[in-house]
């Protein structure tokens, strides 16, 4: 089964975000950067998804802001970078037709933010019918508060979360140590 790593939304315009924390990023660069070691090793594909707004002006995610680009501590050489607009990597990038002329059947998902991008494509390529492993581990995210109940949820709260809802419905949760 050919296999590919997404990685997605890694990108400098998260530094310039009013939620961006320092206090995890280590950690979630530590482990992301073990999965892409493992998979150049291999010479399994590396996919690059970038999130881009051209509709939202004074945006960090705004491409003439400068930010949309590739954290510096990620690979320089991806086999596929896209571009999406919305919360998943399929709908407005061309990546399904990409995965499916190189036969890639297994996407590990990687990246940031953990409940947004990465489990909506999560689910999105589970229900295209890829076979899905969800590194919870090389995910980022940042404490929320519900609009509605006025309720904290801190990152460990939100990928709790993720695990549950994605665990054996639309992708096996795995971690960094399983890629050595």
């Amino acid at each position: 089964m050919k296999t590919a790593l997404i990685i997605i939304d890694t990108q400098d315009s998260f530094f310039h975000t009013d939620y961006w924390r320092e206090d995890e990023f280590a950690e979630f660069r530590a482990n992301l950067t073990q999965v892409v070691t493992h998979f150049q090793q291999q010479n399994w594909p590396i996919v690059k998804v970038l999130h881009s707004r051209e509709d939202v002006e004074n945006s960090p995610f705004n491409p003439k802001s400068g930010l949309v680009k590739a954290m510096a501590f990620l690979p320089v050489h991806y086999d596929k970078v896209i571009y999406k607009s919305v919360h998943n990597a399929f709908t407005d990038t061309g990546l399904a037709r990409w995965l499916m002329r190189e036969g890639i059947t297994k996407l590990v998902i990687t990246g940031i933010r953990t409940e947004q991008c990465c489990e909506t494509t999560t689910r999105v390529a589970s229900d295209l019918g890829y076979q899905v492993e969800y590194v919870l581990d090389a995910t980022l995210t940042f404490p929320m508060v519900c609009d509605i109940t006025g309720q904290h949820y801190s990152t460990d709260d939100i990928k709790a979360r993720t695990q549950l809802v994605l665990n054996k419905r639309f992708a096996t949760i795995t971690n960094s140590h399983d890629y050595k």
